[in-house]
């Protein structure tokens, strides 16, 4: 018995299978589009005080593996002062890329006014921004 054990631990360390730590997989980097567009949305997915997501779609801005979608907004149409960022992964083998931000705390009875746009990794801007929108918690 111990035989076969060292014989198979010598094939597998011969082939690299314990002599070897895995490589950690690299997402690849996405060409960037010509033109980032907002595709579909944005809209408002779910509305509470306690949690409140933004959803929206744009063809896929391409660069840095991880995006971030970005919500600029507050109670006044002409200062949205208050800004939430979610993390998204492209896939380079896809079209589209779908963005979607919580926003926490909000209260009812207020209406919220709203823009979306999103940057690479590093800060830089995707170049796309929404119209300014609208929203309001219903009361309990």
């Amino acid at each position: 018995m111990n035989r076969l054990l060292i014989r198979l631990a010598t094939i597998a360390s011969v082939g690299g299978l314990l002599m070897k730590p895995a490589a950690a997989q690299v997402s690849p980097t996405t060409p960037n589009a010509a033109q980032v567009r907002i595709t579909q949305g944005p809209e408002i997915e779910l509305a509470r005080d306690s949690l409140t997501i933004v959803r929206w779609t744009t063809n896929n801005p391409g660069g840095s593996p991880v995006h971030f979608g970005v919500v600029r907004y507050g109670t006044n149409p002409d200062r949205l002062d208050r800004t939430a960022k979610s993390p998204v992964r492209l896939n380079p083998s896809h079209a589209a890329t779908l963005f979607r931000v919580r926003i926490e705390g909000l209260k009812a009875g207020i209406t919220y006014y709203y823009t979306v746009e999103s940057e690479g990794a590093d800060g830089t801007s995707d170049r796309v921004k929404s119209s300014i929108r609208h929203f309001a918690i219903a009361q309990p």
